[in-house]
C-alpha cells in the first residue's frame, strides 16, 4: 500500500499517472485469484479510466483541482452517486430510482479530483459489525486468506479494496465502529470523526444520532487529508504530537474483558513502545461506562432509528432482507416514543459525566476489536453471528455513544493477525487526536 501523499509527489513529479494508478487497481480488481468480484457491487472500469485521463490532462495542463487529482477511491455502496441507485449492500433496492445529485461528500471528493472506482460490497444496510453479505458474498481479510475471515464491518468492501490495493483510499460510515473494525481487521486505518462535522445528507442512514463519515487509508496522514476535504476544509499534514508527557487513559473495565491472547500481547507491547516514548498511561475506570448495557437494552439508537427508516419497507419486501439484519432492525418495534425519550436524556446524561471524566487526559487508548478476526465460515450459526457481533462492537460503539473522535491505527508487528488500536480524542477534537495518532503511529511501528 502507498499513502495518498506518496501517490501525490508522483503524479506531480511526473514519475507516474493517474491511468497508470487506474489501470493497477483495474488490474488488482479484476484477479480472478484475488477478492475483486466480492470486494465490488460495481466496478466502474470505463468511468474509471475516463476520469483518470481527464485528470492525466488536467495535470499536464497545470489545471488539476488538487495534489491529489487522479488518485484512486472506493465508495461504500451507501452514498448517493448522480444517476445511480443507492442500494446499501442490499438486493431490496436494487430497482429504487437513481440519485439525482451526489451526496455532499461525494461531491467533495469529486472536486478534488479523486476517481472513483467504483461501489463497493458492505454489510446490508449497514446494521452489522462483522462484514458478510449473503447478497454479493463476503470479501475476505487479507490476513489468513486461506482461512477466510471477516473483514469487518460494515464497510467491509472499502476496507479490503485499500488493503488489497484495488484503490488507494475509501469512504466508509460508522455508525458503531464501522471504519474501524474493518480497518484493524485488514491491517489499515479508519477515521470516526466527531459526527457533526461532516453532513450525512445523501447518505443512506442507519440511525442519524449515531452515523459519521469517514476515510479507511494506509496511513493517518491519509485518513487527515481526506477527513478535511469530508469537512470542507483544506486538507493538511499532521504535526505528530510529542507523546513525552501526554497522559493516556486505558479503561479498567468492559473494553479489556474477553481479549483473546493476540489482541492482548499487541496492546501489551503498543502501550510498552508508548511508554517509552514518554506517554503517561494511566489505567482509569470509567463509571459511564457502566450504565451502557442498561441504556442500550431495548436495541437503543439503532435499532429505533432503522426502524423508523425500514418500517414500511419491511411491510412490503421483508422477505427479501438478509434475516439476521431484519431482525435487528425489528427490535426498534418494541421501542416507544417514551422509551426513545429516555434514551436521549439518558445519553446527554452519560456524554456531560463522560466529559468530565477525560477532562484530564489526551486520549482514552483502547484495543479497537479485542479479538482477531473470526472465520467467515464460524458464523453460519445464529448464537455464534450475534455474540461475535456484540463482541466485536463493543469498544468501538462507545465513541459514537458518547460522540466523540475516534481513530483505529495497527498495532501488530508485520505478518501477525492485524490488530488495531484506538484512540478516541474529545468532542470536536479531530485535529488535536490526528497529531496524537501520528505521533502514535511511528511509536507503535517501531
Amino acid at each position: 500500500m502507498r499513502r495518498i501523499d506518496e501517490l501525490a509527489q508522483a503524479l506531480a513529479g511526473g514519475t507516474t499517472t493517474s491511468r497508470a494508478l487506474v489501470e493497477d487497481s483495474l488490474a488488482r480488481a479484476t484477479d480472478p485469484a484475488g477478492e475483486g468480484a466480492r470486494t465490488f457491487i460495481k466496478l466502474q472500469a470505463d468511468k474509471a479510466r475516463a476520469m483518470a485521463d481527464a485528470m492525466d490532462l488536467l495535470r499536464k495542463a497545470n489545471r488539476a483541482p488538487g495534489p491529489y487529482a487522479g488518485i484512486p477511491i472506493a465508495l461504500k455502496d451507501l452514498f448517493d452517486v448522480a444517476g445511480e441507485p443507492t442500494p446499501a449492500g442490499s438486493v431490496v433496492l436494487a430497482d429504487a430510482p437513481p440519485a439525482a445529485v451526489n451526496a455532499p461528500v461525494v461531491a467533495r471528493m469529486l472536486a478534488a479530483g479523486f476517481v472513483p472506482m467504483g461501489r463497493v460490497n458492505m454489510t446490508e444496510f449497514a446494521f452489522s459489525g462483522l462484514g458478510i453479505n449473503p447478497h454479493y458474498g463476503t470479501p475476505a481479510s487479507p490476513w489468513d486468506r486461506a482461512s477466510r475471515r471477516i473483514p469487518g464491518g460494515s464497510s467491509s468492501g472499502t476496507a479490503v479494496a485499500v488493503a488489497d490495493g484495488m484503490a488507494a483510499a475509501g469512504l466508509g460510515t460508522d455508525t458503531g465502529g464501522s471504519c474501524r473494525i474493518p480497518a484493524a481487521f485488514c491491517g489499515i486505518v479508519g477515521y470516526k470523526p466527531t459526527a457533526r462535522r461532516i453532513p450525512i445528507t445523501g447518505v443512506l442512514p442507519l440511525a442519524p444520532s449515531l452515523d459519521s463519515i469517514g476515510p479507511l487509508a494506509p496511513g493517518v496522514a491519509c485518513c487527515a487529508a481526506i477527513d478535511a476535504i469530508l469537512a470542507g476544509q483544506a486538507p493538511a499534514v499532521p504535526v505528530p504530537a510529542r507523546l513525552d508527557g501526554l497522559r493516556l487513559a486505558v479503561p479498567d473495565t468492559l473494553v479489556l474483558e474477553g481479549m483473546d491472547d493476540t489482541v492482548a500481547a499487541a496492546f501489551e507491547r503498543a502501550l510498552s513502545l508508548l511508554s517509552a516514548a514518554g506517554a503517561r498511561i494511566e489505567k482509569v475506570r470509567f463509571a459511564a461506562f457502566g450504565d451502557l448495557p442498561a441504556v442500550n437494552a431495548a436495541g437503543g439508537f439503532a435499532a429505533s432509528e432503522a426502524y423508523a427508516w425500514h418500517r414500511r419497507l419491511l411491510g412490503t419486501k421483508g422477505s427479501r432482507y438478509d434475516p439476521r439484519i431484519r431482525v435487528r432492525i425489528m427490535r426498534g418495534d418494541g421501542i416507544s416514543a417514551a422509551d426513545y425519550i429516555d434514551l436521549v436524556a439518558a445519553r446527554a446524561r452519560l456524554v456531560a459525566s463522560f466529559d468530565r471524566a477525560t477532562a484530564p487526559y489526551d486520549a482514552v487508548v483502547m484495543p479497537t476489536v479485542p479479538i482477531v478476526a473470526p472465520r467467515i465460515g464460524d458464523l453460519d450459526d445464529e448464537r455464534a453471528y450475534n455474540s461475535q457481533n456484540m463482541l466485536i462492537l463493543r469498544n468501538t460503539a462507545i465513541g459514537n455513544f458518547f460522540d466523540r473522535c475516534a481513530i483505529s491505527i495497527p498495532c501488530h508487528r508485520p505478518g501477525e493477525a492485524p490488530v488495531g488500536l484506538m484512540l478516541m480524542g474529545e468532542t470536536l477534537g479531530d485535529a488535536r487526536l490526528f497529531s496524537i495518532a501520528a505521533a502514535a503511529e511511528a511509536a507503535v511501528a517501531g
